[in-house]
């Protein structure tokens, strides 16, 4: 039973974060050329892709721990401090999704779509600067919340103390 829950702990991980991970890196640039181009109807396109990818699969990614938790009890790992690090930086990589790159994904789809509330984005001047620096804070956010997935990644590979000699 162990190594199904094992097997679709990682699936579920590779299945559901990696698009996550993908979809959130690409989505400041193609944000900054939908804002650059407002008539550009595929920029904008692209970017609700992108958007839609980061929700449908985080809500797919609760699998993840769920199944974590899982395959832990199972091989009596629960209290190792290799697992509590890793549920810690998950948690905090869910947080860094849900309260700061989902919401502020939004609200840069808004303002590429002409419904923000910061009026004169598009083109020079003081809004074009703004979307600028919102889509810059929005990839060094992804960016945290890729690292943080990184680093589980590497102690669920690594699991210090393993008995399994990797």
């Amino acid at each position: 039973m162990t190594k199904f829950l094992l097997a679709v702990h990682v699936i579920a991980a590779i299945v559901a974060v990696g698009p996550v991970t993908v979809a959130a890196s690409m989505f400041p640039p193609a944000a900054r050329r939908a804002l650059g181009a407002p008539d550009d109807a595929d920029a904008l396109a692209t970017t609700r892709l992108l958007h839609r990818i980061c929700r449908v699969y985080a809500v797919v990614g609760v699998a993840v721990p769920v199944f974590g938790f899982a395959t832990a009890s199972n091989m009596g790992v629960l209290g190792d401090t290799w697992l509590i690090v890793s549920i810690v930086l998950t948690a905090l990589a869910a947080g860094v999704l849900a309260l700061l790159v989902l919401p502020r994904q939004s609200a840069v789809l808004e303002t590429a779509e002409g419904v923000g509330a910061v009026e004169g984005t598009r083109g020079d001047g003081d809004g074009a600067t703004a979307v600028r620096a919102a889509t810059v804070r929005l990839a060094m956010v992804t960016g945290i919340f890729n690292l943080l997935w990184a680093t589980v990644t590497v102690l669920m590979i690594i699991r210090p103390g393993s008995t399994t000699g990797a």
